[in-house]
């Protein structure tokens, strides 16, 4: 019998790269539909708008669903799915406990990080066959941790309107080793909306690296610094690498 899979990502290129990790998964024969927006994977899920749940004969046996999608959050999809008889997994970028634990509290039952080594989400996602959550290892720690020290479910940053996607927060970049171009306090506010992860891969752009040196250099996945550099063009308000260059070069970055 065929397992179906519904893979929601909306960057092309880390959605063949899951498509590639659950075909080496799992023995079965597998039937994988690729969604990249929200509104999308609703359609192929049979979700309408107003209308209970109702899946059909032949549902999906395992989601894969990003968290920030175009048109909105995948926790809002996840919280739709409470009812629906799949292995619902996150798999995204970030690991820190702001997303985390509203993701396991919206009906998850597993959380897999995509910067993850390929054979390392092949074992994770094999773990379902077992029974065993699939969680990618810095997370699974994380969990520990938490539990370890008494932690609970706390409130969150998505609170009772809505879910938000808030900021991730990685290592600090280098400081620059001279002082900084005045900037235009307009240019500022913008730069400054950055993450420090951000602000390193604009750097490495401004000074002509090339998305898989980048990615080299950071010890990440290449289309991970290619949806880096998306989010830097959304936030700076800008659509090439000289614009942003531009911007890094009165920051003093280049």
């Amino acid at each position: 019998m065929t397992v179906k899979v519904l893979i929601v990502e909306d960057n092309p290129v880390a959605r063949a790269f899951l498509c590639r990790v659950v075909r080496d998964s799992f023995s079965d024969a597998i039937a994988i539909t690729e969604a990249g927006d929200l509104e999308s994977a609703r359609r192929q899920i049979g979700l309408q708008a107003g209308q209970a749940l109702v899946p059909g004969p032949d549902p999906f046996k395992l989601m894969l669903l990003d968290l920030e999608l175009p048109d909105g959050n995948g926790l809002e999809l996840l919280a739709q799915l409470t009812q629906y008889p799949a292995t619902k997994v996150i798999t995204t970028l970030y690991s820190d406990d702001e997303h985390l634990f509203p993701a396991l509290q919206c009906g998850a039952d597993g959380y897999l990080l995509k910067e993850d080594r390929f054979e390392v989400l092949v074992e994770e996602l094999q773990k379902i066959v077992r029974g065993q959550p699939p969680l990618s290892p810095a997370i699974a720690r994380r969990l520990l941790t938490h539990f370890r020290h008494g932690g609970e479910f706390g409130a969150s940053r998505y609170g009772d309107s809505g879910f938000s996607t808030p900021e991730p927060q990685p290592a600090p970049v280098r400081q620059p080793a001279h002082p900084p171009i005045p900037m235009d306090p307009a240019d500022k506010l913008d730069y400054e909306r950055l993450t420090p992860r951000e602000n390193e891969v604009l750097t490495y752009l401004s000074k002509g690296f090339t998305i898989k040196e980048i990615a080299s250099l950071m010890g990440i996945k290449w289309f991970t610094v290619n949806d880096h550099i998306k989010s830097i063009y959304k936030k700076l308000n800008v659509s090439s690498r000289a614009e942003a260059a531009v911007l890094a070069s009165k920051q003093g970055l280049v």
